[in-house]
């Protein structure tokens, strides 16, 4: 017989189970980036926040041309609910798919507001349209880069053998490469050694190839664009007289043998395969791209095979501007359409993401398994950062830590009210996650960190425009179509003049600089005049 008790709270259970599902919601999310380690939500923190949230998540993303699809997708009218589109956001603008967040924001957002403070405005798409149609998600809010990432990578093994040079130059760059394989022409299991490896498979020419040379030559990262500092006038990044030289230099390297001759035939996978045998003594390229490959020498007890990182400069009296500051550059991000089955739900998921709670779950998973508070603040026990070391694509996978920056959020070096830092990429982790043979090489330059060999912050101007790359670039606009015509070009023109006889090389440079100029030169005034759109929109000329 069933009791008067028991009976209200049979009825009390059901009708919080019934509101527990009514509650519950999917929401269909596209991003351009692709993410190998998306579990669907069936990670830890994925479960998490739905438990805590009753949102689940199904995303697709692009699989070739990710522009491409965000142009298939706009043209279609067939939109997700989330959509995160990079670059071509302005094409999902103009067809009206895109809902104004800003309302949105005022009534159900509480801790986004917190958590963008003062720099509301750089959400905004433009001057002319100053609705805010994405939550910028790629700069996180008082981010301090601790380790900043330098191009410019050598095996510590070949450091330590020559009793860890000073690189300043690329001089100095060069005659550890060229020490290294003179010794060592081949590898320990016979493989021919690769002195410098460059990567041009597709859009990753960019990071490999072509931006490195405006590191070398002092300028920092506008894109395909060049920003006078004074000026504010954009030209291509190329038309630098020493970027020029730069790409002479790899010409030199390629001359005197020393550059993989597969440089700009290899796909991706070949050149990480080359990476994690250990054949390259030195690479240009971004830790990102090369993760993978790092991970499998330290999984395999070769980490003295992997790399140290510098700013390496074309000549003397020039700075790396690896970490000149930009402040928070707004740009990418994700949005809300008109097909949204409920605005009003999502934009709160958005918001719970940027809440502290929210925060300290995507970045630090769940308290008791992934971490624990000692003394009153978040610690990641050894056993997990063993875990999350040796082999971060299955930790991220597993756990989802890393699967869910969808909103916006502070970054690394800002500390929550308990006084622990609302991201796990702190210093003392930072010193943990290095290896052995780093920690050496480290020790040997009288340094804690690779980012410590670069510039000071404050040796630079702060960039009023942020970064030419992140300004939205409006559909209408003539703007749209510069960059598979100006790469069209690039990709053409560099590796010949890279690969070419010495003589050559001057003829194939110049011949490049004619075409752009001929080609995409006129779309440097309206490039100029973005930047100083920006420059009024944000108030910072």
């Amino acid at each position: 017989m069933t009791t008067p008790r028991f009976a209200r709270t049979l009825v009390l259970l059901t009708l919080a189970l019934s509101a527990s599902a009514a509650s519950a919601l999917t929401l269909s999310v596209f991003s351009a980036d692709p993410n190998g380690n998306w579990a669907n939500m069936q990670d830890d923190v994925g479960q998490e926040l739905t438990k805590r949230t009753g949102v689940t998540l199904k995303l697709e993303t692009a699989v070739g041309d990710p522009d491409q699809k965000i142009n298939l997708i706009a043209a279609s009218g067939q939109y997700p609910d989330l959509i995160m589109p990079k670059g071509a956001a302005g094409v999902l603008i103009d067809s009206g798919a895109m809902i104004d967040l800003e309302p949105l924001i005022n009534k159900y957002a509480p801790n986004i507001k917190r958590v963008i403070g003062n720099q509301f405005n750089r959400m905004r798409f433009s001057s002319k349209n100053p609705g805010i149609y994405f939550l910028p998600t790629l700069d996180a809010i008082g981010q301090h880069d601790f380790d900043p990432d330098a191009a410019f990578k050598l095996q510590l093994a070949a450091l330590k053998e020559q009793g860890y040079p000073r690189i300043q130059t690329l001089k100095d760059f060069e005659q550890v490469i060229a020490t290294s394989v003179k010794k060592h022409p081949t590898t320990a299991d016979g493989k021919p050694t690769i002195g410098l490896s460059l990567l041009a498979d597709d859009w990753r020419i960019l990071i490999s190839t072509t931006n490195p040379a405006f590191w070398a030559t002092g300028a920092s990262d506008d894109g395909e664009w060049y920003i006078d500092p004074k000026t504010y006038q954009a030209k291509l990044h190329y038309a630098r007289p020493e970027e020029k030289e730069y790409f002479r230099w790899l010409n030199h390297m390629n001359d005197i043998g020393l550059l993989d001759r597969e440089s700009f035939t290899q796909k991706y996978d070949q050149y990480l395969a080359k990476i994690a045998a250990g054949r390259v003594v030195g690479l240009i390229d971004a830790n990102w791209e090369i993760g993978d490959a790092v991970n499998s020498l330290n999984a395999s007890g070769k980490d003295n095979l992997t790399y140290g990182r510098f700013g390496a400069v074309l000549k003397p009296g020039l700075k790396a501007a690896y970490t000149q500051p930009t402040g928070f550059r707004g740009g990418y991000g994700i949005g809300i359409t008109k097909a949204c089955k409920d605005p009003v739900a999502a934009i709160k998921f958005l918001d719970f993401l940027a809440s502290d709670e929210g925060q300290v779950l995507i970045n630090w998973g769940v308290q008791g398994k992934h971490y624990t508070v000692q003394g009153g603040k978040r610690v990641i026990p050894a056993a997990m950062q063993k875990i999350k070391t040796g082999d971060p694509a299955t930790f991220q996978r597993t756990t989802g830590i890393g699967n869910y920056n969808l909103s916006l959020r502070y970054g690394d070096g800002v500390k929550d009210k308990t006084g622990s830092y609302y991201t796990t990429n702190y210093p003392e982790q930072i010193l943990t996650s290095y290896s052995a043979p780093a920690k050496e090489a480290l020790t040997a330059y009288k340094v804690k960190f690779w980012g410590d060999l670069l510039p000071k912050p404050t040796s630079f101007k702060v960039k009023p425009w942020a970064a030419a790359w992140s300004i939205p670039v409006p559909q209408d606009s003539e703007l749209s179509a510069f960059f598979n015509k100006e790469q069209d070009i690039v990709r053409k023109f560099v590796p010949q003049a890279i690969m070419a006889k010495p003589a050559d090389f001057d003829s194939i440079y110049d011949k490049m600089l004619d075409e752009l100029d001929r080609k995409v030169g006129k779309y440097a005034p309206l490039e100029t005049q973005l930047v100083q759109d920006r420059l009024k929109l944000w108030g910072t000329k």
